[in-house]
């Protein structure tokens, strides 16, 4: 499912406009990015939670070569679904 596609979903449910519907999918999902950019969850119930997660640095291995070559830190992005969602899906 693409942008496009949630859009027209919202067109067909709630009757908007497809530029409307857009803006709200643009809207909500940059809120998400400005929100997970901070540092902070986001948690929608019954769907599951957006969580940022730091890494340290470590050492890795060049499959290649062999080299050992430092992995600078970085953040992650991670989701963990609902036990809602977990259900829905396998049913």
């Amino acid at each position: 499912m693409r942008k496009a596609d949630i859009a027209n979903h919202l067109c067909e449910t709630i009757g908007v406009s497809k530029a409307e519907g857009m803006d709200l999918v643009e809207f909500v999902l940059s809120s998400m990015k400005l929100t997970l950019q901070k540092g902070e969850p986001v948690k929608i119930a019954g769907f599951g939670n957006f969580m940022v997660r730091s890494k340290g640095s470590r050492k890795g291995r060049n499959p290649r070569t062999g080299e050992e070559i430092a992995i600078p830190p970085r953040r992650v992005l991670t989701f963990r679904p609902s036990q809602l969602l977990k259900e829905h899906v396998n049913s």
